[in-house]
């Protein structure tokens, strides 16, 4: 039986977890441990770890700068896109 609110919880967190889904995919395809990837970034294996792990807890939210630099690390391209909502008119200037 699903517990009470948990497809609302579910949903209000898939931008994350989808987020999470791609930086985890894209280290497996350069073939890196998260050790490699924070030598690459400079940082601790441990910021890594917490970036990796937080992002579908909330936790924490890494800057635009941050994903770029792993994004970077494992040798790929950071694209952000913004889509309009279904249903919603855009406003015109």
């Amino acid at each position: 039986m699903k517990q009470p609110g948990f497809a609302e919880a579910y949903a209000a967190l898939e931008d994350e977890y989808a987020a999470l889904g791609e930086l985890l995919r894209a280290r497996q395809a350069a073939g890196m441990t998260q050790t490699d990837v924070a030598q690459s970034m400079g940082v601790a294996q441990s910021s890594v770890a917490r970036l990796e792990s937080s992002l579908g807890s909330r936790k924490h939210a890494p800057s635009v700068a941050t994903l770029r630099r792993y994004a970077d690390a494992v040798g790929c391209d950071l694209h952000l896109t913004l889509t309009p909502k279904h249903g919603r008119p855009r406003k015109r200037a």
